[in-house]
């Protein structure tokens, strides 16, 4: 009986030894788990970040240029502007004489 108790003993060990395995394989697995999330969670944030200065890089590119462009365009709305001001002076005299000439020169029919 001994020996059967002895072996009995060794099998009883040898289970403890393997649930100690298999605890330990199963925490490893979840520590690889929570490793592995955390470094991609890393990944994603860096990834955003560089996304974010590409946006922001793009974004100031046409935004000034846009500003630019307005710029360009009020000057020149502004310049024609003052190109149809001085047309207006120089031409209101003969125009207000040929209205009047033709309003004064009625010649019945």
């Amino acid at each position: 009986m001994a020996q059967n108790s002895q072996g009995i003993q060794t099998l009883l060990e040898a289970e403890k030894d393997a649930s100690k395995i298999v605890t330990k394989a199963r925490q490893y697995r979840v520590q690889r788990l929570k490793d592995a999330r955390a470094e991609a969670q890393k990944e994603i944030e860096l990834l955003k970040a560089e996304k974010n200065k590409e946006f922001a890089s793009i974004e100031s590119t046409y935004s000034g240029s846009n500003d630019d462009s307005f710029l360009k365009i009020n000057a020149d709305t502004d310049k024609k502007i003052v190109e149809i001001s001085d047309a207006y002076k120089l031409n209101k005299d003969l125009v207000i004489a040929r209205i009047l000439a033709n309003v004064v020169a009625v010649e019945p029919k």
